[in-house]
Formats: C-alpha cells, structure tokens, sequence
C-alpha cells in the first residue's frame, strides 16, 4: 500500500515523470470522520477508503457493533478488542470501503437526544440509527450505492438482518458474526443456565439448588415479558440485579429487542443476497446450536451463500486461544472470503 502519494498540478504541454514505486492516478488508503443526524441526534463515524483509483467507485460495507456499549471500534472500554476496526482492516485487503460510526451510548455520540431521557431508548432506535448510517454510506463519493454489504457483530448482526430487508438499495451481501440469532431473553437465559450449570458442577450448588434457580430464572423472565415485577427471591444476587436493570432505565430497550425474533426477519430478504453466518465452537456467548433455526430461514428464504461457518476454537469476540487480541485466522478467511468472492 502506498504510503503517500505526490498531487502535482502542471499544465498539459509540461512532460512529467512518475516517480519509482508511485502508481499514477491511485489515491492513497485513508480514514475521515463521518457525521449524520438521525432521530435529533448528530451521530460520528469513521470512513475507511481503500487505496484506490481516482475516481473508482468502490464495494462498501456498513459495521455494526455488538450489544452494550461497544463503540465504533467494537470496543466497551476498558475492554478493547477493536472487533470492528480489525474487521475494517480485513475487508480493506479486498478493497471493500467501510463505515463504523459511535450508536446511542458510546463516543463522540453519547445518549445524544435521549440524554435526557434514556428510559426512551429503545432497539427500534438502534435500527434507525444504523439505517441513517447506511444511507450516508451510500452517498459517499467513493462508494457503489449498488454494491453494498452489511456486516454485523452480535446483536449488530441482528440489526443486519433487519437492514437487509428494508433499506434501499438492498444490500448485496450480510455477514453475520456470532449473531444473536434468537430472542434476547432467551439468550439471556441460556446464557445464565450455562452458568448455573458451571458453579453446580464446582459444587457452588447441590442439584436442588440448581434446579430452584433455574426454575427463579424462567419465572424471571415470564415475568418480564407479561410485564409483571419480577420476583428475585430465589435467584443468586448477581443475577436478581441483572434483572433489576431489565425493569428499570433498560426496560423499554430488552422489550423491543426481546420482540425480535431473527429468524422471522429472513423473509424479507432479497432472494439470492449473499450471507454468511459465522458461530465459534468456543462462544459461550451465542452457542452454534442457537443459530439453528436462523440458519433453516436462510435456506428458506433461498438467499446465497456460504450460509453457516463453523469456526473452530473461536470465541464471542472471534479471538482463539493463540490470537487473543486480534481475529483469529479462521474468522478472517470466512469474512475475506464472503468480502472478496
């Protein structure tokens, strides 16, 4: 990649020499600051452009985040995987332009327009935002608004999915990253059942402890979704708190989320869009098992390929245990792949 390119400006009867190593009429890789408002609040972002020809309209991606408040980089400080921003860097090696930008809560962007009122946050929002996102994607002067992709981490690749059958142009492709493929809830209680399991093989719990836990857990979120208060007693505290901030500043948020179920999103896809799946064998976060029926809707909706990829050893933020701070090989093959083929 060139790291810097000379703009000369000379009058056509001047002969002029390219210097070694400069290619002419390529304009170098470079990042720039993205700004758009949506809903009242002004959104940031970051545009990655490729090295490319001058002039060239380039394939495009739009990042999206996984849950919480993990910024443009993917990062929920003082957690940095940078999970976005080395995606970024995996799809310029294909020449795909990308935009990351900071949603609701992270960044430069902070609660924007809901600081005020952050109990009216919802997912819908979330959606809104990520569409606005797209559209400025799309009117970039250096993108293909026909050759658009979006690329989603976590509950980001929900949001994916959702784009994909409602923004226009239609994207060509998604890539879903370790997505939540099912209802919030019932993730969280996978999730919290896991962990039960865990501290009862540790001997945390005898097996009828376990079982009254399970059992306050699945109460817990009946409860929630009959909009009722939930009874903490039998649950440990960690978890009774956890469901705490469900009914509190949170609660209009894990509903709406909660309401989506990602498979019944597919229909809505452009038939032949290419999607790519991915689950880690090491996620504990969203098991492979939980992207089942997702991935039956996909070949449903007869949408193109690869479909679902395995990736051994992976873990949630798609590190393996010899990359634990960068993508692992495997997910980088998968995501260059769906970026290049």
């Amino acid at each position: 990649m060139l790291s810097h390119l000379a703009a000369v400006v000379m009058s056509l009867s001047v002969v002029t020499t390219t210097p070694a190593g400069v290619t002419p009429g390529l304009v170098p890789a470079a990042d720039r600051e993205v700004v758009f408002t949506v809903d009242g609040t002004t959104t940031y972002g970051t545009l990655h452009v490729p090295a490319h020809r001058a002039g060239q309209r380039l394939r495009a991606a739009l990042l999206l985040p996984g849950s919480g408040p993990s910024d443009r980089d993917g990062n929920q400080p003082p957690a940095s995987p940078n999970t976005l921003s080395q995606s970024a860097d995996a799809l310029d090696t294909e020449r795909v332009a990308t935009l990351r930008f900071d949603k609701y809560g992270t960044g430069r962007t902070g609660l924007g327009a809901y600081r005020d009122r952050p109990e009216d946050l919802d997912y819908p929002a979330f959606v809104r935002q990520a569409q606005a996102a797209y559209d400025s994607l799309r009117d970039q002067p250096e993108t293909n608004p026909h050759a658009l992709m979006v690329v989603g981490h976590s509950e980001g690749a929900m949001t994916a999915l959702l784009l994909g059958g409602t923004v226009h142009p239609r994207p060509t492709g998604l890539a879903l990253l370790q997505p939540q493929a099912i209802r919030l809830l019932d993730l969280v209680a996978l999730q919290l059942h896991a962990q039960i399991a865990e501290a009862a093989r540790q001997g945390q719990f005898t097996p009828e402890q376990q079982r009254e836990v399970d059992a306050a857990i699945d109460a817990a979120v009946t409860a929630l979704r009959e909009h009722r208060p939930v009874d903490a007693a039998g649950l440990p505290s960690a978890i009774a708190q956890l469901f705490e901030t469900f009914q509190g500043t949170s609660r209009r948020f894990v509903e709406s989320d909660d309401a989506v179920y990602p498979p019944h999103t597919v229909a809505a896809l452009r038939p032949g869009t290419k999607v790519l799946l991915t689950c880690g064998t090491n996620d504990v976060q969203v098991p492979c098992v939980t992207t089942d029926a997702l991935t039956a809707a996909l070949c449903r909706a007869h949408v193109g390929g690869p479909g679902r990829v395995p990736l051994p050893g992976v873990d949630h933020l798609l590190h393996d245990a010899d990359h634990p701070t960068t993508l692992a090989p495997v997910a980088l093959g998968a995501l260059r792949r769906f970026a290049g083929g």
